[in-house]
């Protein structure tokens, strides 16, 4: 196995250190992001964030040599439903092409072809939350009778929204909402209703998921109601029971970012690091929609608002 030895540090080995912007040719309805630290010593480290698992993970496994980043995971899977979980291996592989990342992601034992991916040097983003920002217009993004404004994010699934009596509502199973409108720097409030066991999620500027899920009473970690999904774990639980209405009020300026659930700051100008989940939009430098996901289980959402901030 390529992981039991490895060779003396190239030179350049050194470049695939940092954080990278991921980009899926075959699937732009999808995106992802990469660390790499250490790459010039014997111990490499990798975290990234896989498109289609989601979770913020560590790799079990690193190694470079001749030019070549390689990374794997190791976990359990089900081939099928109801079979026992087996042994499963993962393993992503990457070159410098210019100053991008050409990759590839393959598990092992699939038939399926390795999925190719393109990674760019996430940026440098140096707004803050400081107090220096001020509101501008308030826009309302949801009308509460139709879907003017926004569209679906996988062209390929069954749509299933439905808009009527001011609320937006998914039934689950079905695509991710995207906003035809792009945004940088907001205040976003949003009431939503989620059904007993049931799971969405809302997408700032398309990359960086807050968490919605029915998991009232339970202990807060980074997958709970109000996490920015797999990174950040909200301080408190706040979560009102399944099936009431619960408000969200988010500032995202830079990569500073602030949730208060129904009255209480969940998080407090925390610096989002890179995409999760949700992630669509790689290009962390841009302006990015509101995205809300219907891919999981029942959700009613209403009396959206955004509110630009301008310095």
């Amino acid at each position: 196995m390529f992981f039991l030895a490895l060779t003396s540090a190239l030179a350049a080995d050194v470049d695939f250190n940092g954080r990278w912007d991921i980009s899926y040719p075959a699937g732009a309805d999808r995106a992802s992001w990469l660390e790499v630290r250490g790459a010039e010593t014997s111990a490499p480290e990798v975290r990234f964030v896989s498109a289609y698992g989601g979770d913020l993970n560590r790799a079990d496994e690193v190694a470079i040599r001749n030019g070549e980043l390689v990374f794997g995971f190791r976990y359990k899977r089900r081939l099928q439903r109801g079979a026992e979980p087996v042994d499963a291996r993962t393993v992503c592989r990457a070159r410098f092409s210019g100053a991008q990342l050409r990759g590839t992601t393959a598990t092992e034992g699939s038939n399926a072809p390795p999925v190719e991916w393109i990674g760019v040097r996430a940026p440098e983003i140096r707004e803050k939350d400081d107090g220096t920002w001020r509101e501008s217009k308030p826009i309302r993004l949801f009308n509460g009778k139709d879907l003017s404004g926004w569209q679906p994010l996988e062209k390929d699934r069954k749509f299933g929204w439905t808009a009527g009596n001011g609320v937006l509502r998914a039934p689950g199973g079905g695509a991710n909402l995207v906003s035809t409108e792009k945004f940088w720097n907001f205040k976003l409030h949003i009431e939503y209703r989620v059904d007993k066991g049931s799971n969405s999620g809302i997408g700032l500027r398309g990359r960086y998921e807050i968490q919605v899920l029915d998991d009232y009473g339970q202990p807060p970690d980074s997958h709970s109601n109000g996490s920015l999904y797999s990174r950040i774990a909200p301080s408190v639980n706040a979560s009102k029971r399944p099936g009431e209405w619960q408000v969200y009020d988010i500032t995202l300026i830079g990569r500073d970012v602030t949730v208060v659930l129904n009255g209480k700051k969940l998080i407090d100008r925390q610096v989002i690091e890179g995409l999760t989940a949700m992630g669509h939009d790689p290009n962390e430098g841009e302006p990015g929609p509101i995205s809300l996901q219907g891919d999981h289980g029942p959700i009613g959402f209403r009396n959206i608002l955004l509110t630009p901030l301008v310095k």
